[in-house]
């Protein structure tokens, strides 16, 4: 007599823990940041931002050293992403300064929410639409401003303003603008580069050992003004590469075309 059929129930899928830790604790700093800003603590609101960057940073590179990549795993980055650097810059902004417009009319009031909401829903399309390009795009480039880099240049303006005691609404038009820019930029077709194919191997100049070393430096020096300088230089580099990457091709098209003659 044979034996018994056993009969197995479905597999439960497994979810690897190390790398989600790290997209956990983003997600937490992006969380943190939002409940600092409604208490008013917005330089530490800032600050939560900026940590969110960093560990966001690290669990892709933790998933490809320990080879734990995975479907969920790119899914619930994407979710951390959208708190971290779309909805807590966002509300950061309106908590600071936006919200202060409505001192000038209903009117005003309107439009400072309206620019924290075209920031948050920018960020959300900007993920969006990164997700379904991957594999295809190339990775030298990002399209349009990286949400954790549009926060970056929101966060260290924050950051900035409160460490010299300039109040979020004396300066609240011009954190309207900034928020709709760095919104727009996000979605915008302007290349940005990504660094993510340099350095090309082991090796690097030597001069960059000493740039790093200086950029620690001022880091350590001025934080908040460290940042918003390189923030402001990464955010403007993208519509000056952009721009003279079309102008190249132009002047190639007319060479081109007056050696074809």
């Amino acid at each position: 007599m044979s034996d018994p059929i056993q009969v197995r129930g479905p597999r439960h899928r497994g979810i690897y823990l190390l790398p989600n830790l790290f997209t956990t604790g983003a997600m937490f700093a992006g969380f943190y940041a939002i409940v600092s800003a409604i208490g008013g603590h917005y330089a530490v609101a800032a600050l939560a931002v900026f940590v969110a960057g960093i560990l966001d940073g690290m669990d892709g590179r933790v998933a490809r050293m320990t080879n734990t990549q995975s479907e969920f795993g790119v899914q619930y980055d994407s979710l951390s992403d959208l708190v971290s650097f779309g909805l807590a810059p966002a509300l950061v902004m309106y908590t600071w300064a936006l919200s202060s417009l409505a001192s000038y009319g209903p009117v005003w009031g309107k439009i400072g929410w309206a620019a924290a909401f075209i920031y948050a829903v920018c960020a959300a399309l900007r993920l969006a639409r990164f997700n379904t390009q991957v594999g295809v795009a190339d990775k030298r480039y990002f399209q349009g401003l990286a949400s954790p880099a549009a926060a970056g240049l929101c966060m260290s303006f924050v950051w900035t303003m409160e460490k010299f005691d300039i109040s979020g609404p004396s300066v609240a038009f011009f954190a309207l603008p900034l928020a709709v820019i760095a919104g727009l930029l996000m979605v915008s077709n302007v290349r940005y580069y990504s660094f993510k194919a340099w350095p090309k191997g082991d090796r690097v100049p030597f001069i960059w050992l000493i740039a790093a070393v200086l950029i620690v430096v001022l880091l350590l020096v001025d934080t908040a003004r460290v940042l918003f300088a390189v923030a402001v230089i990464y955010t403007v580099s993208g519509p000056v590469m952009t721009l003279w990457g079309r102008a190249t091709r132009r002047r190639r098209a007319r060479r081109n075309a007056k050696a074809a003659d």
